[in-house]
């Protein structure tokens, strides 16, 4: 049985899906759960001597509130299901945070959820410089997905 989990989360459908597998999987007390949600920089475009894209202190603020608001809906959805979960909000790129955190923390399992009817190039998977997540990190990923139905 996985002792340290990682279930990555932003809110979407997708990453649900990983918190739904995180209930399923039923770790055991002992076992600690870390739940993941990221902030995504706003990209700094330069071009030559002008600056474009620079958010302002307001809009980081509130990108900031609304993923704590992510990350709290989902912390209480693992809790409802019978997990103790310790939340971490991050800035920075998802993979980049994700596999910091596996080493940090010496995670076993990280969760992600995937969609089929999306690009497989999602935001948990590949990074700024094209890092995908399953390179990146030293521990068991669970790639959880909704059922195909035939």
């Amino acid at each position: 049985m996985y002792q340290k989990i990682l279930v990555a989360y932003n809110g979407t459908p997708e990453s649900r899906l990983a918190l739904q597998e995180c209930i399923r999987l039923a770790p055991g007390p002992a076992a600690q759960v870390h739940l993941l949600a990221v902030v995504s920089p706003t990209p700094i475009v330069l071009a030559g001597e002008f600056v474009a894209a620079v958010p302002t202190m307001d809009e980081e603020l509130a990108e900031r509130d609304a993923m704590a608001q992510v990350l709290e809906s989902g912390r209480r959805m693992l809790t409802e299901g019978g997990l103790s979960v310790t939340p971490h909000l991050e800035v920075g790129e998802p993979v980049t945070v994700i596999g910091d955190l596996v080493n940090r923390l010496c995670i076993e399992l990280v969760i992600v959820g995937h969609s089929r009817h999306k690009p497989f190039a999602m935001r948990w998977w590949r990074g700024a410089m094209d890092a995908v997540l399953v390179e990146k990190i030293r521990c068991s990923v669970l790639v959880a997905a909704e059922a195909k139905h035939i």
